[in-house]
């Protein structure tokens, strides 16, 4: 039972399928199987034989594999440019503040709020991160041929975010986000 399901807070669960006989008809090309459920209410179940929401939902899709690929080296050019950038503004504060800023992002309570606080991208970095979020709207749309290239970020861009996106396209171990702005356009993007 206490393996059953709990969640305490909106997540999207994501794991990633991939077999060498089950494939989508009419396809020529190597595609993988990503399957998704999320919440969007606290969830607690206790017996799954008699579970019944109306806020837990599930599905698949089936992506190629050679975009899923290519997205994850972008996203990770990308993680690293968001390093760059969060370790030249920490670089910037210090030299402002020379005593206090690195007396505190050396505490241990303090290095978690760096993952989390919003980065100011410079125009470079701003461009690869829409690239890579419209690559990501296209393979998770419905009808990828009719998603448009992003012209603004949807959600605010963290390191936190970044490595969650990365994380998901990581065919080998899957991942499960609860930031709340990313949660939101991924699921708005597989409804």
């Amino acid at each position: 039972e206490s393996r059953a399901a709990n969640a305490s807070n909106k997540e999207i669960n994501i794991q990633w399928y991939i077999s060498s006989m089950a494939k989508p008809s009419n396809d020529t090309e190597t595609k993988v199987l990503l399957l998704y459920a999320y919440n969007t209410q606290p969830v607690k179940i206790s017996n799954i034989k008699i579970f019944s929401s109306m806020s837990v939902f599930s599905g698949h899709l089936w992506i190629p594999l050679a975009r899923i690929i290519s997205l994850r080296k972008e996203l990770s050019n990308l993680k690293e440019q968001v390093e760059i950038l969060m370790l030249s503004s920490k670089s910037l504060s210090s030299a402002l503040d020379s005593t206090g800023f690195l007396e505190q992002s050396e505490t241990p309570s303090k290095k978690p709020q760096m993952n989390v606080a919003k980065v100011h991208l410079d125009e470079k970095t701003e461009e690869m991160a829409k690239r890579c979020l419209s690559e990501v709207k296209a393979l998770l749309s419905a009808v990828p041929a009719l998603s448009s290239p992003l012209t603004e970020i949807p959600f605010d861009v963290t390191l936190q975010s970044i490595e969650s996106l990365e994380d998901m396209f990581d065919l080998a171990n899957g991942c499960i986000i609860t930031e709340e702005n990313l949660f939101n356009w991924i699921i708005s993007l597989l409804h």
